[in-house]
């Protein structure tokens, strides 16, 4: 294990030239194992299977994937159409997929595309920097957080988004102690949250997603810290599957909810966040654990992997542009005109 002075050691999307190497998350505790893209079909499965993960680092490896598209000599027409298609629910995958296309109308070719990309990656981090600043000034010192899902270094290009406000919370003396929530299926709170909070050396603790509202009844948990894969104009939020029940229960305990997320996964385009498209995926997902399944052959599953939290359920919604407290239509038309 290595601790960071600054909380602050992972980055988990990386171009080398010629190729995307990526930190697989689906074998995360057990191996840190990293591999290589080298065309956009590569990049494609990687996002499909879940092997890179969190919306901004969707949209920064879709960048990436444009670019080895371009090097490697595809139809770049296919290639951003097979992308925009890897995943129907993180606004980020689109949006850095129109950037990119935008540059290809403008004539760009591979270089500048690859300098494009960059900076993509580049913006992400800036803001997730500046997006922890500004979460964490709204909490005391000496709260208590519960946070679900990983929006960490893993998810983004560094740093993270809640995992940021979380970041630093703690090197500002005002977030005591995590309570990340396993997540169930793929358990990306138990696997990758506690990986990155261990690893960088932020106290905290797994609770099991059920036992979320208890927790919140000893009074010490004063937030819930999440993230975001798409916000829709009124301020819903569709996020990682138990983000609404959580934040439920955090309003009937008086315990603020916080969302935390770059301006890009905000889509002005959706009017509400019933018109959120919620990805469903397969039924084996939920009926195994690490492979091995748990259930009875025989059984079905029913699989939606986000859901959407109505605005007046949110306290904050803190994007690099600035932090809308009880955000609602108009507020989210001023910030996002």
């Amino acid at each position: 294990m290595t601790t960071a002075p600054s909380h602050d050691s992972i980055r988990a999307v990386q171009w080398h030239g010629d190729r995307l190497r990526l930190l697989d998350q689906r074998r995360l505790p057990a191996e840190e194992h990293w591999f290589d893209c080298v065309n956009s079909d590569d990049v494609t499965r990687a996002i499909r299977d879940l092997a890179v993960r969190g919306a901004p680092a969707i949209g920064i490896a879709a960048a990436w994937g444009v670019v080895l598209a371009a090097k490697t000599g595809e139809d770049l027409a296919t290639s951003l159409a097979t992308l925009r298609a890897a995943r129907p629910t993180a606004v980020n995958l689109m949006w850095a997929l129109d950037r990119m296309k935008a540059r290809i109308g403008a004539g760009a070719d591979a270089e500048a595309l690859e300098r494009e990309a960059q900076a993509i990656q580049d913006e992400d981090l800036a803001a997730n920097r500046h997006m922890g600043e500004l979460g964490a000034a709204l909490i005391e010192a000496g709260s208590d957080v519960i946070t679900h899902c990983n929006t960490g270094s893993l998810a983004t290009a560094g740093y993270g988004t809640a995992l940021g406000v979380i970041r630093a919370g703690v090197e500002a003396g005002r977030i005591e102690h995590v309570y990340a929530g396993e997540t169930r299926p793929w358990q990306q709170g138990a696997r990758l949250t506690m990986w990155e909070l261990v690893r960088d050396g932020i106290p905290a603790r797994l609770i099991a997603d059920s036992a979320a509202s208890h927790l919140m009844t000893h009074g010490r948990v004063k937030w819930v810290i999440v993230g975001a894969d798409r916000i829709a104009a009124n301020g819903d939020t569709a996020n990682k599957i138990g983000t609404y029940q959580l934040a439920i229960a955090a309003r009937h305990h008086g315990v603020k909810f916080m969302v935390v997320a770059p301006s890009t996964t905000v889509d002005m385009a959706t009017a509400t966040g019933s018109d959120i498209e919620i990805e469903l995926r397969d039924a084996t997902e939920l009926l195994s654990v690490g492979g091995m399944r748990t259930v009875i052959d025989g059984a079905d599953a029913w699989n939606p992997v986000f859901d959407v939290t109505p605005a007046e359920l949110i306290d904050a919604i803190v994007t690099e542009r600035g932090v809308i407290l009880k955000p609602d239509e108009e507020q989210m038309r001023i910030m996002f005109p």
